[in-house]
């Protein structure tokens, strides 16, 4: 129940934002860099305050559990403020792309490990999603951190528009 009451004050927060044109919020990718920071800055105080709650989905074969939960936490945390901070934000997306691509073992030990969280589905309808979301999050961290313009960006790769070249020659 507080996670979907974080995740709709992080989407009202960004919307209200957006509607005020507050500054960093005038453009897509601005609203998806806050909405990004504050969805790690928001789960790494979880990592850290609720530490217990992310035990059981830890792998057994890592040591010293506990710290690793509390060094993602400041993982998130630190990527969050460093994506809003235009002198760390291409570090900060490097980071957070990294950090999702590593805590994907945890998160396929939680889906096929049948592992009981308190707190999390144990459904497919919730692994599932989770699991093929987790591409798009290092999509996200890369381009929200302004290392990536794809697939936004006019200056397409030779053979991106060699294809639609074709694709529209083909049309007519």
């Amino acid at each position: 129940m507080m996670l979907a009451f974080f995740l709709l004050a992080v989407i009202a927060a960004v919307l209200i934002s957006s509607l005020v044109a507050a500054p960093g919020f005038r453009d897509g990718r601005g609203r998806a860099r806050w909405a990004m920071a504050l969805i790690y800055i928001g789960f790494g105080f979880f990592h850290l305050v609720f530490s217990d709650g992310f035990l059981p989905i830890m792998p057994p074969i890592l040591p010293f559990p506990r710290e690793i939960v509390w060094f993602t936490g400041v993982c998130e945390i630190a990527g969050g403020f460093g994506l809003v901070t235009p002198a760390l934000r291409r570090w900060a997306g490097i980071g957070l792309a990294l950090y999702a691509v590593c805590v994907f073992p945890a998160n396929l030990y939680h889906a096929y490990g049948h592992v009981i969280a308190p707190g999390l589905p144990s459904s497919w309808w919730y692994h599932g999603p989770r699991l093929l979301f987790q591409p798009v999050f290092v999509w996200w961290a890369l381009w929200a951190g302004e290392v990536i313009d794809w697939p936004f960006s006019p200056h397409r790769p030779a053979f991106a528009r060699e294809q639609q070249e074709a694709t529209e020659a083909a049309r007519t």
